[in-house]
């Protein structure tokens, strides 16, 4: 452990003596835990220092209830009794384990070690490998009620991370009239602008590039597609049809060389309509495809869309991170979502392979800490504005269910 550790921070060390004109007038403490913070998020639930240093978090699982209904979330403050310096919502990935993922429990830990304290939403939706604009109701008030407990610390910051598809449904929470002014920075991982044209892109590999504008290919990962086909199977009015679908989804995700032959043969007209649009290769007949979807498809694509939204009134910073090797969003989505938002920095990165990173180079692990300096600074920035209050009754708190400590 001892020469691992000295040889991390050898190459810390060679980073930021290549990185010092970048990085200069930076706050040497503030830059120091930006590393022990990444190389914690590196090392999962293995070691760190940033372990060996720190308490481990507290975490418990309350109930709440805004307008008349129920919400769960896992809490995870600072250990040892140490104050939470801001507030982060953590949204789930679309996961059979949801928040209880030990990927996900980690990464909370990881950010409760940071001196956040960390709200992770339950949503049921999610754990069903379903993506819904109504999932943005459980965000929203995930985000009031961490708002509320903030204000009450003294410090109303709050931030938040969303990963993937995560962050269509995160932008519309941060688009109702109630979130305004509550979530000051976020952090987007792979995200999506244009639902069409990633929807393209899954399907058959082309995309427009987001510097000039030309058509590019790239071999698509197949995941995008039957996660599609399970996230909206349930749309499908024929319900021969809707358990083929989903069927034929959770196959493919299992196994990407699965044989289908035999349920597809069964299909009906709309589940052939979804079958078409998700094996088509021609990026020219995808908005006629797009256009056969069952209706309620067709509706909850459009819902998702954020390219369909207004995304001027954002008044938050956003801190986008994608990768140009990504093969289920291409990075022209934070391109194009960049390019709306109206306070938003961008970190390409080359091998951020989506979700699953590959080891990163010099360049990217630059771009990393920059990124997650960046991040750090706005947790800092004091915001102790009043607030109206959201409704929020808790009801109950038990422990977590399991940590990754």
């Amino acid at each position: 452990m001892a020469d691992n550790k000295w040889a991390r921070w050898a190459r810390w060390l060679v980073m930021l003596l290549l990185a010092a004109p970048v990085l200069a007038g930076c706050s040497p403490s503030r830059l120091f835990e930006s590393m022990r913070v990444l190389e914690d998020v590196q090392a999962g639930a293995g070691p760190s220092e940033l372990k060996e240093q720190t308490p481990v978090p507290a975490c418990e699982t309350i109930t709440y209830r805004r307008n008349g209904v129920s919400r769960v979330a896992d809490i995870y403050r600072p250990g040892g009794g140490e104050p939470a310096l801001a507030g982060l919502l953590l949204s789930p990935g679309a996961d059979p384990d949801g928040k209880d993922d030990p990927r996900f429990i980690a990464f909370a830990e990881t950010m409760a070690r940071a001196r956040f304290e960390v709200v992770a939403p339950d949503i049921p939706g999610l754990r069903e490998l379903r993506v819904r604009a109504a999932d943005s109701d459980h965000i929203r008030d995930a985000l009031l009620m961490l708002s509320e407990r903030r204000a009450k610390a003294g410090d109303a910051t709050v931030g938040v991370i969303a990963i993937s598809f995560a962050t269509g449904p995160t932008t519309i929470a941060l688009l109702s009239p109630d979130v305004k002014g509550r979530a000051h920075f976020m952090l987007y991982i792979g995200g999506y602008y244009d639902l069409e044209a990633v929807i393209t892109f899954f399907t058959t590999g082309w995309y427009r590039d987001g510097g000039d504008g030309a058509l590019k290919h790239r071999e698509p990962n197949s995941y995008g597609k039957w996660f599609f086909a399970v996230s909206n199977g349930d749309f499908i009015d024929d319900p021969d049809d809707q358990a083929l679908i989903e069927w034929m989804g959770r196959r493919r995700l299992d196994d990407p060389d699965a044989d289908l032959s035999q349920a597809v043969s069964r299909l009906g007209p709309q589940g052939r309509a979804v079958y078409d649009l998700l094996t088509n290769t021609d990026p020219d007949l995808v908005p006629g495809l797009l256009a056969r979807q069952p209706p309620r498809v067709r509706a909850e694509i459009a819902a998702l869309d954020l390219k369909r939204r207004d995304l001027s009134g954002l008044d938050a910073r956003f801190l986008l991170v994608h990768g140009n090797d990504d093969t289920v969003i291409p990075e022209s989505q934070s391109i194009a979502f960049a390019a709306k938002a109206p306070q938003a920095e961008l970190y390409l990165l080359d091998s951020m392979q989506h979700v699953d990173p590959k080891p990163a180079g010099l360049g990217d692990q630059l771009s990393m800490l920059s990124m997650m300096y960046d991040f750090l600074k706005e947790r800092d920035r004091e915001r102790p504005e009043a607030l109206d209050p959201a409704g929020i009754t808790q009801l109950a708190a038990k422990p977590c269910r399991q940590a990754a400590n």
